[in-house]
């Protein structure tokens, strides 16, 4: 049975878990087409996360200017604010609902990219919030759930650095690709233990 938290001290204690995937950083609406269309073709499960520049000032606040999606261990980062906005191709690719895209807090994620395009209509979409309760769960963070199901610990060190800088640190972009190849990574455990109960 899984524990339905961790503390604080258990999760510290783990070891950093690193990203060995790939990257491809998405800048122009040609590498965007290219992109969604790689995606739709790896016929697979989609890893689905945002990115926002943090604003340290009352009252300040930024679009989101990185989504990222991963297909296998591919991750693939459109930047908003360089390819500029949210591309025809990549909001179509979010709003089929043949395609299953897992995230995490979804909602605050569709809520940034309505500030582009007001009228985006997700679907297709598995949030992990939810899916988890059914196994005793009680975290909402990814990293405390990624630490219950796999013993290790996500760094999550670059989640207040510039999104927005001309160009992204390599740290920035493997954080960035890990949290949506994560996100697969944990829907795919939990299907695998739903199945092994079922069978018992």
């Amino acid at each position: 049975m899984l524990p339905a938290k961790i503390t604080k001290e258990e999760f510290n204690a783990l070891p950093v878990v690193e990203f060995t995937g790939n990257v491809i950083v998405i800048n122009t609406i040609e590498q965007a087409e290219r992109a969604v269309q790689s995606i739709r073709d790896a016929h697979t499960v989609i890893g689905f996360d945002t990115e926002t520049r943090p604003s340290f000032v009352k009252g300040q606040t930024y679009k989101v200017c990185l989504v990222q999606l991963s297909a296998g261990r591919t991750a693939y980062l459109f930047r908003l604010n360089l390819i500029p906005g949210f591309c025809t191709p990549l909001k179509a690719l979010l709003e089929d609902p043949a395609v299953i895209k897992v995230g995490l807090s979804t909602k605050d994620d569709f809520n940034g990219l309505r500030k582009w395009e007001p009228d985006f209509a997700p679907r297709g979409f598995i949030d992990l919030q939810h899916l988890v309760k059914g196994y005793g769960i009680e975290e909402l963070s990814l990293a405390k759930i990624y630490a219950i199901l796999f013993g290790k610990r996500i760094s999550k060190r670059q989640r207040l650095t510039n999104w927005e800088a001309q160009s992204l640190t390599d740290r920035q972009l493997s954080y960035a690709a890990f949290d949506a190849v994560s996100c697969v990574e944990i829907y795919k455990m939990l299907m695998h233990m739903g199945n092994n109960i079922i069978e018992q």
